[in-house]
């Protein structure tokens, strides 16, 4: 399993310490210092069978300085994958990539359905 995160994201250590007193192993991947790569993103995205805007942080600064709520509608996937290719602080947190499900964003209940 592998857990990709923003270490100052209150979210991202609200889910390790739940990954953690759940007794889920996992590896732990910086999304900035680490950012995932395009292909990498590719291959989640359908792995997860959701909407690749699901895997931008559009809650974040860098998604509003940007304007990618009118950009991304006009922009191919593989131009969304660069975007987000080229800036961990775009991608979703935390991420938690399973061998059969890619989960963006920490809820509880979907993170526990997709363990069982």
């Amino acid at each position: 399993m592998l857990f990709l995160e923003y270490p100052k994201c209150s979210t991202c250590q609200k889910a390790k310490k739940w990954l953690t007193e759940n007794g889920v192993e996992f590896e732990v991947r910086h999304i900035v210092e680490q950012n995932p790569s395009a292909e990498e993103l590719k291959e989640w995205h359908h792995r997860s069978k959701l909407p690749l805007k699901r895997f931008f942080n559009t809650s974040g600064m860098k998604y509003k300085e940007l304007n990618l709520k009118e950009k991304l509608p006009l922009m191919s996937e593989d131009e969304q994958y660069e975007l987000l290719a080229g800036d961990g602080m775009l991608v979703k947190r935390p991420l938690l990539v399973g061998e059969d499900f890619v989960i963006p964003g920490f809820k509880e209940a979907a993170w526990k359905e997709a363990l069982s």
